[in-house]
């Protein structure tokens, strides 16, 4: 079931949607499974179904209607025979469920118990966030890319090789990401872009901030696997000018920083 829900996503609708008909014929304990691990989660009512009137089994808009008792109604008007009128609808018929890119990010976050990255205008990827492992740190993304995959330290791994249901639920094989983090592709490096990192980081330590966390930027350095002084460095602003190249040479203008003075000569 895990594979089909999988599928279904990479097959390039973001979100996928699943019918209350489609997922009443799926197995009543790994449904709940799928839904419990957040993998599912119930949406906005289907605009059109599968009209139940007759044999035919169009697909056909919904109407809405509420009754003087403020019951609400569903129904489709057929135009398709002159046997039949409005067909009623049962409002579990209309009931939806979705899958999405985000969603399966912020479970895998769990799994892997690291903190979520912030999510940018890229629809074919989702940030995960930062694996340690016992020699390096490395940048996880979810991609979709006809399938759904993780990409970490310049590895690429078929998420359905790593995501699976067991006894216990879902889980994770936590190690062999942790392989990818130790054995990184040479010069591969994160999938994101300096400025992007840059301005997570920057997003990171405000929200700290913001909260209050104490050595907040400790809290966001050991997140990321670096020094407090190596995060400073990444998230300084540019906020000095650079120094014109003729000041060396021009009288009129004062060079930055300070002037060192001669000591005194001692007698």
């Amino acid at each position: 079931m895990l594979p089909a829900l999988l599928d279904r996503l990479a097959a390039g609708s973001d979100p996928a949607l699943f019918s209350e008909q489609e997922l009443a014929e799926w197995p009543h304990h790994a449904l709940n499974q799928v839904k419990t691990a957040g993998l599912l989660t119930q949406t906005a009512p289907a605009a059109s179904v599968t009209c139940p009137g007759c044999e035919e089994e169009c697909a056909m808009p919904v109407e809405m209607a509420t009754l003087a008792s403020g019951t609400l109604r569903a129904f489709v008007v057929c135009d398709k025979r002159d046997d039949t009128g409005r067909v009623a609808v049962p409002l579990a018929m209309l009931e939806q469920w979705q899958c999405s890119l985000r969603q399966i990010a912020e479970v895998l976050a769990k799994l892997l118990k690291v903190r979520r990255g912030t999510d940018d205008s890229n629809a074919m990827r989702a940030d995960v966030g930062v694996l340690k492992g016992i020699q390096n740190s490395a940048h996880v993304l979810l991609v979709l890319d006809r399938t759904l995959a993780l990409e970490i330290a310049g590895h690429r791994l078929a998420l359905a090789d790593v995501l699976e249901f067991g006894s216990g639920g879902l889980s994770i094989e936590r190690r062999a990401l942790l392989r990818c983090v130790d054995n990184p592709v040479a010069s591969a490096g994160d999938a994101e872009s300096a400025e992007h990192r840059r301005d997570r980081l920057k997003a990171r330590v405000r929200a700290e901030n913001a909260k209050g966390t104490k050595a907040f930027l400790k809290v966001v350095a050991e997140e990321e696997g670096i020094s407090v002084s190596r995060l400073k460095q990444l998230v300084k602003e540019e906020t000095e000018a650079p120094a014109r190249p003729d000041a060396w040479f021009n009288p009129t203008v004062k060079p930055q920083g300070g002037v060192s003075k001669k000591s005194k000569t001692q007698p």
